[in-house]
């Protein structure tokens, strides 16, 4: 029986299951980090140490594997597409309230 996808490579958009966020794990796709800053669902760019935990200790490399305790699978799907897409999504979502 295959595992159930929780989350998605930052990079290529592979799906991940929870077994692939070891701290050494890498994405079977195109081998980056999975347990990284950019594959966190508290990633946010913008904000201090680009993190939604106020606490976090920072990590200066988000996409290098680190140790963060506070990690947790993002659920959006990942990918250069997708993460170019969203910011300008957000934006156009932000400027209809106005109209």
């Amino acid at each position: 029986m295959p595992e159930e996808i929780v989350g998605h490579c930052w990079n290529c958009g592979q799906g991940l299951t929870k077994l692939d966020y070891g701290r050494e794990s890498t994405c079977l796709n195109c081998d980056k980090p999975t347990h990284c800053c950019r594959n966190c669902r508290h990633f946010a760019p913008g904000r201090p140490n680009e993190c939604m935990e106020p606490l976090v200790e920072r990590v200066v490399e988000k996409t290098r594997a680190n140790f963060c305790e506070f990690f947790e699978p993002a659920m959006r799907a990942g990918g250069p597409a997708a993460s170019a897409t969203d910011p300008e999504r957000l934006r156009g979502a932000a400027e209809d309230l106005f109209k």
